[in-house]
């Protein structure tokens, strides 16, 4: 019985950018996280243990683009995504988009999209 689960605009300031200005204070990242994985499990039993934790999602992530401050999106995407795997065994595919509301003033925000399925 694979489905998904994850967080829609999970709000994280970091440091993120190229430029030098980027560099020397937070700004707003939102991401959205969809994680697939078998739910039969977590569905028979009720139980925290069987499920992806949605709270460790947001944790870890938050934690990793505290503690990394990344350049590029597409960096902060594909360590984002390995972070999942990595803490999340059940987790068969990850979906991201990152979104960055301050990087062009005309736009609403400049995003990453990707999806991975565990190898």
């Amino acid at each position: 019985m694979i489905a998904t689960t994850g967080l829609n605009s999970l709000h994280i300031d970091c440091i993120v950018g190229v430029y030098a200005f980027e560099r020397e204070r937070t700004q707003p990242i939102i991401i959205n996280i969809e994680l697939d994985y078998d739910f039969a499990a977590a569905a028979a039993s009720d139980a925290i243990g069987d499920a992806v934790d949605y709270d460790l999602i947001a944790r870890g992530v938050t934690e990793l683009l505290h503690e990394r401050k990344f350049v590029l999106l597409e960096a902060m995407a594909e360590e984002t995504a390995a972070l999942l795997f990595e803490q999340h065994a059940l987790a068969q595919t990850v979906r991201l988009e990152i979104r960055k509301p301050e990087a062009v003033p005309a736009a609403e925000c400049s995003f990453v999209r990707l999806e991975r399925n565990r190898v």
